[in-house]
């Protein structure tokens, strides 16, 4: 069972660290708790466009909070940094019969939708 991409991807998550971050190209998002890394590896790239190099997951329990005399627990939720590609270069390699042929990168260097100004 395939699901889209923005089943997937739920917010991204904007604190002092995570802005810091992304001059180093890494974007933290909060993702579906049944999202595998492939799943939103894919995602990332089919939404925004970039070059992912790796991604790593931390699943988060819920907190005790308590108001008065009765305590609840915050939802569990499932964060996700994800490294991106910050050099779109050339890559040459040899093609058939020893010729040189290069691949264009058609992908950003960054992801402006983050909504964090760089």
């Amino acid at each position: 069972m395939n699901k889209a991409p923005q089943d997937i991807i739920i917010k991204p998550v904007i604190t002092e660290k995570s802005s810091m971050d992304t001059a180093f190209g890494k974007y933290t998002f909060k993702v579906a708790k049944s999202a595998t890394k492939t799943d939103i590896r894919n995602a990332v790239e089919k939404l925004f466009g970039v070059k992912v190099v790796s991604v790593n997951t931390v699943n988060y329990d819920g907190k005790v909070k308590r108001q008065r005399y009765v305590e609840g627990v915050t939802a569990k939720f499932k964060k996700a940094v994800v490294t991106i590609d910050m050099e779109a270069k050339e890559a040459s390699y040899l093609g058939k019969g020893g010729k040189v042929a290069k691949s264009d990168k058609k992908y950003k260097t960054a992801i402006e939708e983050f909504g964090i100004g760089q």
